[in-house]
């Protein structure tokens, strides 16, 4: 029998309704496994209480603390189980794929739409189908295990705010899927024999800037000195408006001049960035201190950039570090 070590950070699924009407994380570790007493004929868990947050308060700090916990225990259980708040669940996700590299032992994710709390919810289903994830064989890796799927943690998206199935894996196959408590793997390990790797270094000075029709540049000069990567989130496969003699343009060029890194992504969801298509693009790419992020998730590209950035105070480097593929952030 598996040996799984859950940590729980709070969410909806450890939520209870409050005296003015909202819902708020007060639920404890050891009360969702009491929820769950089935669980303990397939595995047996240990429960720690990380942090009792909403999502919306989860970030690098916690990133950090979930990694320490991990690595800690690491060489003590089969696999572990993290609850999670769904608003960043993609982001942590995403930030645990590059902080805990090439695990042969399966780091999941899950929460739910509704407390546990609550008769008619989803979170008991997900929480044993993670359980039952984390003791299989056949897993491995950071992964988000929610309304049956099993998402690639780089490849994850919410993309429902209240319906059960709120995750979706994007532009690349789920990693498996549940028919009632059977697992289907589809994606295996592609490196079973490889050896974990702990990162716990990361520069949050990260800021993403979603161009609309008619913006200014001059929002662009204001970051300089708070922050060491901007993210573009520009219209279809990339550019800058007004091209190589647009205001916007000479902003960019400014701010990679001064030693700031660029990256270009796209507000599409779907096949990512491409700027040598169309002359917009074209000369932004050619600036040195620019990168795209081709078909990287927004979530893998901003915790990308704060673990990048994290490991070197070189640009070059960090160029580098962002444009290597890491459990498939980039195809």
């Amino acid at each position: 029998m598996k040996h799984i070590l859950l940590l729980a950070t709070g969410g909806t699924i450890a939520s209870r309704p409050t005296a003015a009407g909202g819902l708020a994380p007060a639920i404890t570790s050891q009360e969702l496994l009491s929820f769950l007493p089935e669980a303990a004929d397939f595995c047996h868990v240990e429960a720690v209480q990380l942090y009792n947050l909403d999502s919306t308060s989860i970030g690098p700090e916690q990133w950090q603390g979930i990694e320490a916990a991990i690595r800690k225990n690491y060489d003590r259980y089969d696999g572990f189980v993290i609850t999670h708040g769904t608003d960043t669940m993609a982001y942590t996700a995403a930030a645990l794929s590059y902080m805990i590299q090439q695990s042969p032992k399966p780091v999941v994710l899950t929460g739910s739409q509704k407390s546990i709390y609550n008769r008619d919810t989803d979170a008991r289903n997900n929480l044993a189908r993670a359980l039952l994830y984390a003791c299989h064989d056949e897993a491995w890796g950071v992964q988000i295990v929610f309304d049956n799927k099993v998402i690639l943690g780089t490849r994850a998206r919410k993309t429902r705010t209240k319906s059960f199935n709120a995750f979706s894996s994007i532009d690349y196959p789920e990693t498996a899927i549940f028919r009632d408590k059977r697992l289907i793997p589809f994606l295996p390990n592609p490196d079973p024999d490889a050896r974990v790797r702990f990162y716990d270094r990361l520069d949050p000075s990260v800021f993403v800037l979603r161009l609309v029709p008619g913006m200014q540049a001059d929002c662009i000069p204001l970051l300089a000195g708070h922050y060491h990567a901007l993210v573009l989130e520009s219209f279809g496969v990339g550019g800058l408006p007004g091209g190589d003699n647009g205001p916007m343009f000479a902003a960019v060029r400014d701010w990679c001049a001064a030693g700031g890194l660029a990256v270009f992504t796209t507000q599409v969801p779907h096949e990512g960035s491409d700027l040598a298509v169309y002359e917009v693009g074209r000369a932004a790419k050619a600036l040195p201190g620019v990168v795209e992020a081709r078909d990287m998730t927004p979530e893998a590209v901003v915790a990308k950039l704060m673990w990048a950035l994290g490991q070197s105070s070189s640009r070059d480097e960090t160029e580098r570090l962002f444009l290597t593929p890491i459990q498939r952030d980039i195809l």
